[in-house]
C-alpha cells in the first residue's frame, strides 16, 4: 500500500526483498488489518502456498551471496586468496548459515550487511577517500534497514576494533589524534549518507516520533527502536537446558554456539586463536574482535531466541577457522599429522553439513545426543518445518482427523493435513494427536504453571513416533481411561 504500518519492530529492507517475488507474481495486499492475518492471506492466495513461499525465500538468497562475498574479500585482503577460499567454504557449509539463508526472515540480510559495513569501515580507515566513505555510508544505511541489531553490532565491533588497534599498534597520542581529526569529516559524510539511505528506505516519510512532538524524518524507525527497547526490557519466553525464563540467561549464546556449530569448526576456531596471539600480519585481529564483540554484547540481551540472533559472528569465526586450517596445512609440509588433521576437519564439516540436509534449521552437533529438545527448541529445532512430513505420514496411516495446534498455517488442507482440533495438554483426544516440541517445551509452560503438581500427558506418555525433527505423534483408542473427577487423563497413565 506504500505505507509502513503493520509492525515497526523490523525495518523494511529484508521484508521488501522477501515480498518482491510474490508481488511480481501477482500477490498483492489482501486488506487485512492485522499483520499476521495479512501475511497468511498473501501466502494462501490462490492456494499456491508453496510457490509464494518459495518466491519469498528466493528474495533472501542474494544476501547469502553477499555474505559469502564479504567473507572472501575480507579473507583475501588480510590473509590471501587460499585462506579466503577456505573461509568461504567453511561459512557456506555451516548448517545455521544455510538454514537462515533459505528462510524469509531478516537474519541473513543483517549478517551480510553488517559484515559488509564493518569491512567498508575498516578499508576506509586504512585508505580514506571519497568513494570509500560514500560506500560506507550506503552500506551502513542498508544494514540498519535490514535489522535494528545493526545499530548495536556495527558500533560495538568498530569501537572494539579501535581499542584493540590502539593496544596492539600503540600509536603515539599525537599521531592518533591527528588520524582521528583527519577522518572526522569522512565520518560526518558517511553518517549523512547513511541517514539519507535510511530515509529513502522509509520512502521519505515525515511525522511525529515517541519522544517529542516535533515531526522528524522516518518516524517508523523511532517507533521500531522504541518497540525493540520495550521488547528487550520485558523479555521473551525462552528455553535453555530444560529451564524457562522470560529474561534469558547471560550464558545462553555460549551454549547455542557450542551445540549449533559443527565440532570441526569449533576445534579450528580454538586452534586459530592460539597463533593469533603471536601473529602479526596486517589485520589479523579483526576477525576475532568482530565476532567476539558482537557475542559479548548479546550476553546482556533479554531476547534469547536462537542462533539466528548472533548469526553475523560466523563471518569472523569462518575467517579464524580458515586461518587455522591454512596454518595446519603449512605445518603439514614438515609434520604430516597436521596436514591430515586439517583435511579431516574440513571433510567432517562437509560431511556433517551434507548429512544435515535438508534439516539445517534443526542441526545440532554430536555433543547434544539424541534429544536436542533438552537443550534448545524454537527456531533452533522446531519452527513448524515438519508439517508436510506430518501430512504425508497421516495420509499413509489413513487418518481422517487430527488433534493438533499448528504454529500458523493458512489452510491445513492445502498442505495435506486432515481437519484439526486444538490440543488439550491435560486430556488427550481419541484418535491421532500431534504435538510440536517447541509448543510442548516452551509454550505449554503456562499450562504447567496453572496446574501445579499435575503432569501433562505428553510428558508421561511416550509418543508412538517422531515425525521429522520437531513433531511427536500419538494414537489413542476411542475409549480412553476414565480419570477421577478433576484429574486429567495423564494422571491415570502416571499411575
Amino acid at each position: 500500500r506504500g505505507q509502513f504500518q503493520y509492525e515497526p519492530l523490523h525495518p523494511p529492507l529484508a521484508r521488501v526483498a522477501a515480498a518482491l517475488g510474490p508481488f511480481l507474481d501477482g500477490r498483492t495486499s489482501q486488506g487485512q488489518p492485522d499483520m499476521w492475518q495479512e501475511g497468511l492471506a498473501i501466502l494462501g492466495k490462490g492456494e499456491q502456498y508453496d510457490r509464494t513461499l518459495a518466491l519469498a525465500r528466493l528474495g533472501i538468497l542474494p544476501f547469502f551471496w553477499i555474505a559469502c562475498a564479504v567473507v572472501y574479500c575480507w579473507g583475501r585482503r588480510y590473509f590471501g586468496k587460499p585462506v579466503a577460499a577456505l573461509a568461504v567454504l567453511i561459512f557456506s557449509m555451516l548448517p545455521p548459515v544455510l538454514a537462515h539463508a533459505g528462510l524469509a526472515t531478516t537474519d541473513m540480510a543483517l549478517t551480510a550487511l553488517v559484515g559488509a559495513a564493518f569491512l567498508a569501515a575498516v578499508t576506509w580507515c586504512e585508505q580514506p577517500d571519497l568513494p570509500r566513505v560514500l560506500c560506507l555510508g550506503v552500506i551502513s544505511g542498508l544494514a540498519v534497514l535490514a535489522k535494528f541489531s545493526a545499530m548495536a553490532f556495527l558500533p560495538v565491533s568498530l569501537l572494539a576494533s579501535g581499542l584493540v588497534y590502539v593496544l596492539i599498534e600503540r600509536p603515539a597520542a599525537t599521531v592518533l589524534a591527528a588520524q582521528l581529526l583527519a577522518r572526522l569529516p569522512g565520518v560526518a559524510l558517511a553518517a549523512v549518507t547513511a541517514l539519507l539511505v535510511i530515509w529513502a528506505g522509509y520512502r521519505f516519510s515525515f511525522g511525529a516520533v515517541p519522544f517529542t512532538s516535533l515531526p522528524l524524518p522516518f518516524p517508523e524507525l523511532f517507533a521500531g527502536v522504541k518497540q525493540l527497547v520495550d521488547h528487550n526490557r520485558v523479555g521473551a519466553p525462552a528455553y535453555l537446558l530444560g529451564q524457562h525464563n522470560a529474561q534469558g540467561w547471560w550464558y545462553y549464546y555460549f551454549v547455542v554456539l557450542a551445540v549449533k556449530t559443527p565440532l570441526s569448526v569449533l576445534l579450528l576456531i580454538a586452534v586459530g586463536m592460539f597463533p593469533a596471539l603471536g601473529f602479526r600480519c596486517r589485520g589479523w585481529w579483526l576477525a576475532p574482535v568482530f565476532s567476539f564483540s558482537i557475542l559479548v554484547f548479546c550476553l546482556s540481551s533479554h531476547i534469547n531466541l536462537g542462533v539466528r540472533h548472533i548469526l553475523p559472528v560466523y563471518l569472523g569465526f569462518s575467517m579464524i577457522a580458515a586461518q587455522a586450517a591454512s596454518s595446519l596445512l603449512e605445518i603439514g609440509c614438515r609434520h604430516r599429522a597436521a596436514r591430515w588433521l586439517a583435511v579431516g576437519l574440513l571433510l567432517e564439516l562437509v560431511v556433517s553439513s551434507a548429512l544435515a540436509h535438508p534439516d539445517y534449521l534443526a542441526y545440532f552437533n554430536p555433543l547434544v545426543g539424541a534429544h536436542p529438545e533438552r537443550i534448545l527448541v524454537d527456531s533452533d529445532l522446531d519452527w513448524g518445518q515438519d508439517f508436510k512430513r506430518l501430512a504425508a505420514r497421516l495420509q499413509k496411516l489413513g487418518a481422517q482427523n487430527l488433534t493438533f495446534t499448528p504454529c500458523m498455517t493458512t489452510n491445513p488442507a492445502a498442505i495435506g493435513l486432515p481437519p484439526l482440533t486444538p490440543n488439550d495438554f491435560l486430556h488427550p483426544a481419541p484418535g491421532w494427536n500431534a504435538v510440536r516440541i517447541t509448543q510442548l517445551e516452551l509454550f505449554a509452560a503456562d499450562v504447567r504453571v496453572s496446574h501445579p503438581g499435575l503432569r501433562l500427558w505428553p510428558d508421561v506418555i511416550p509418543p508412538g513416533e517422531r515425525v521429522g525433527k520437531g513433531l511427536l505423534l500419538w494414537y489413542f483408542p476411542e475409549s480412553l481411561p476414565l480419570a477421577p473427577a478433576g484429574l486429567p487423563v495423564a494422571h491415570v497413565y502416571c499411575q
